[in-house]
């Protein structure tokens, strides 16, 4: 087995003698790459953004960003990524480098003031730049210097999205105290086509890093990511108490704010066996290691209430390391996932050295935190039946409309006919120990005429569901009080318009 060892800015850069818990940031840092900057470590404020090089949905490659602070830097063993030093471009000796074209709009239209998160809103401005369909979905190309407002409504474009087809939900994970966001907003909006010299947009066309096997031990504690699922499920035998990894980006917090330090820890973020996507006749399944972004990329809207869901998972930084597995790995009852799974119907293939078994997704949570899996045991997919419910919703109740923990969170899944609910599924989250089905709700819906009077008596019901608690998010007042409301919320959506 080879030294682990990452490529950064073009250059092998061997990973020891960090520890085997140490961050991508604190790795960079230590380095000399001060451009990555700590702010929360916790994945919030997107300071610490880089890119990596990962497996691409419409190109062979894609420039991803992520939070430096939260992923381990064994865990980018035998990758590629870019930091903010990166992007500019070396001339003849001795002449200054060339800025990128998004430091550049950067710098013209004022999009900083300190600095300080200025490197971290340029790498994820970086990938949006380089996505590769972002260009199909833009109305004009906006000039270097012409004013990304004025085309908007002679494009069609919305407030949220450029007429380069820039979607500002890309930078939903960066946050600036000092600067303001409009001449942020406007560097990305007026960001063009990278050109065919560009080195990054040629990186696209070539294959992604190879999945390497790892087993980086210091001091006395190992991260290990082998190369098949039957050499994680042995490991897993042998370790019962191995932490399990994909994105880290729940881990990753625990190892910087609670100084969570395991003596195993095994990345399956990798693993082939868990990064299928498959839509069948009659279900679909979703491998448990494919980050949010993947998945919300590949199916690309046939599934609707998952579409509701991910732009309101946290933010484009995290979706693109979090995984479903992951999140309901995580067994919380605030988790946005399960609300939405429970709604679809949804079970978790389970897999362990013996074989696997299907769970009901409604069965799986025991209690906080807790959960039917053994020890020794993975989430291998989550599957889910066709046909899908034509009335979905997805409704999440925050402090803040993005990146944020949910107080309530709602999911729909009916099937209207005739005027009648002949099925409904609800998931909650939020209200209870673990994330519940809405049975009681559900009964008072099914059979009934989808009319204001139905909608008003069910959401008493929907009222009563649940445990909910007070906390510094919300009153348990409060949380029952919403659920009611997003029922009622639903039939003025599904009706608006409508006259009887």
């Amino acid at each position: 087995m080879t030294a682990a060892r990452i490529t950064v800015n073009g250059k092998e850069t061997p990973i020891s003698p960090a520890a085997s818990h140490t961050t991508a940031l604190d790795f960079l840092r230590e380095r000399g790459l001060t451009g990555t900057k700590e702010g929360c470590a916790e994945g919030e404020c997107g300071a610490c953004s880089v890119l990596v090089a990962r497996p691409g949905v419409n190109k062979p490659t894609d420039w991803v960003a992520v939070n430096a602070c939260l992923v381990p830097a064994a865990a980018l063993d035998g990758q590629e990524i870019v930091t903010s030093e990166g992007l500019a471009t070396s001339g003849a000796p001795g002449t200054p480098r060339t800025l990128h074209p998004v430091q550049e709009e950067m710098a013209v239209r004022g999009g900083s003031q300190c600095g300080y998160c200025t490197p971290g809103f340029v790498c994820s401005m970086a990938a949006e730049y380089y996505r590769p369909d972002r260009c199909a979905h833009s109305g004009s190309s906006a000039s270097a210097t012409g004013s990304a407002d004025s085309t908007e409504d002679a494009t069609g474009t919305d407030a949220e999205h450029g007429p380069n087809g820039f979607d500002l939900h890309a930078l939903s994970g960066n946050l600036c105290r000092c600067t303001g966001y409009r001449p942020i907003r406007d560097a990305a909006f007026a960001v063009g086509t990278p050109t065919d010299e560009d080195r990054l947009a040629q990186r696209r066309e070539q294959s992604p890093p190879a999945p390497v096997a790892t087993e980086y031990t210091r001091d006395g504690k190992a991260f290990l990511r082998p190369g098949t699922l039957a050499e994680v499920l042995r490991l897993l035998r042998e370790r019962p108490d191995a932490v399990v990894v994909a994105g880290s980006t729940d881990w990753g917090v625990e190892v910087n704010i609670r100084s969570r330090r395991a003596d195993c820890v095994i990345a399956v973020d990798r693993l082939s066996e868990l990064r299928e996507l498959r839509v069948e006749s009659d279900h679909v399944e979703i491998g448990a290691a494919l980050t949010l972004t993947e998945i919300e990329r590949r199916l690309d809207g046939r599934v609707p209430l998952l579409g509701e869901l991910f732009p309101q998972f946290a933010s484009r930084l995290i979706r693109n390391s979090a995984t479903l597995g992951g999140n309901l790995g995580t067994g919380s009852p605030i988790g946005d996932s399960p609300p939405a799974l429970l709604a679809l119907e949804a079970s978790v293939v389970l897999a362990d050295a013996d074989g696997e078994r299907e769970v009901p997704l409604a069965d799986y949570f025991t209690g906080y935190r807790q959960s039917v899996r053994r020890p020794g045991e993975l989430i291998r997919s989550v599957r889910f039946p066709l046909p899908l419910s034509p009335v979905v919703a997805f409704h999440k109740i925050a402090k803040r409309r993005f990146d944020d923990i949910s107080s309530v969170a709602v999911a729909f899944a009916l099937d209207i006919e005739g005027g009648f609910v002949r099925k409904a599924r609800i998931g909650l989250g939020g209200v209870a120990a673990t994330p519940i089905r809405s049975l009681a709700t559900e009964a008072a819906l099914e059979g009934e005429p989808w009319t204001a009077g139905t909608a008003e008596a069910a959401a008493s019901v929907l009222r009563a569901e649940g445990t909910p608690m007070s906390d510094h998010r919300a009153s348990a007042d409060y949380r029952s009080e919403m659920l009611g409301q997003s029922l009622l919320k639903l039939y003025a959506q599904t009706t608006e318009g409508v006259t009887s």
